[in-house]
């Protein structure tokens, strides 16, 4: 976790040497929040402008905001809280204490990241956009875990979020992991990142892993729908790549 670490240090001093700013989007699970306690433990960490980073995340468990489930929560404990972050930049999905019902905390997160993208456009005409503002604004990095039965977010197989082309975020009811109410970035979304890296340890994502880079049908397998812009980076675990054919399998010499 922490070579992972490292590498998000730096692709953050990066893009903030570019666009004077940059974006996160965080995920949940052992391995990502063990990430993110990786970043506020290294000795790098001050090299990036905290206060200079926007944060979002992949998906949410929709319980009180006070919940130890929450992803948003966990986040705050291992990396923010250790950070001169500005709130103002910190984007949480919706709880059951502002919301009656996931979709209605996905709508209100969907219309957050659209006023972003619009005030984004707004401040910056460079990168090539377009004349008419995004319904997303730039996700320079998206961390995503994979689960045991390859649900990324809570995208979960064949279930109807993982199907979802139009909207950016829906709510989740049924959930087959608990708790059962969530809300979720879609793949639309998530593949409007300009990199997604898949952060997965353990012998029992191993065959997910297998499944989603022998090119499954995301419906089945989420795990193989995400797809970043300019590059997808699966940082694994000898145990979770377990499944993997050698040939696709490059060994970080940090230990990633």
């Amino acid at each position: 976790m922490a070579a992972i670490a490292a590498r998000l240090i730096t692709k953050l001093v990066d893009v903030q040497d570019k666009h004077g700013e940059a974006t996160v989007v965080l995920t949940g699970g052992t391995v990502g929040i063990g990430t993110l306690k990786a970043v506020a433990d290294s000795a790098a960490a001050p090299a990036v402008d905290w206060s200079k980073v926007n944060f979002w995340w992949g998906d949410e468990r929709f319980v009180a905001a006070d919940s130890e489930d929450r992803n948003t929560r966990q986040a705050h404990q291992a990396l923010l809280a250790h950070l001169a972050v500005d709130p103002a930049r910190i984007h949480e999905p919706g709880a059951t204490d502002q919301f009656a019902t996931a979709d209605e905390a996905a709508s209100a997160y969907a219309e957050e990241l659209k006023a972003a993208a619009e005030a984004e456009h707004a401040s910056d005409m460079s990168d090539n956009r377009s004349d008419e503002p995004g319904i997303l604004p730039r996700f320079d990095v998206l961390l995503l875990g994979v689960g045991p039965d390859a649900h990324v977010a809570s995208l979960f197989p064949e279930q109807a979020g993982v199907r979802e082309k139009k909207r950016t975020v829906v709510g989740v009811e049924n959930s087959p992991k608990p708790p059962s109410s969530r809300i979720s970035l879609t793949l639309p979304a998530i593949n409007t990142a300009q990199e997604i890296w898949m952060v997965v340890a353990g012998e029992d994502k191993a065959g997910a892993v297998g499944l989603a880079l022998a090119g499954a049908n995301p419906v089945q397998v989420p795990a193989a729908g995400p797809v970043g812009r300019a590059r997808t980076l699966w940082l694994i675990d000898e145990n979770a790549a377990s499944r993997v054919p050698q040939q696709l399998v490059r060994k970080d010499p940090a230990g990633a």
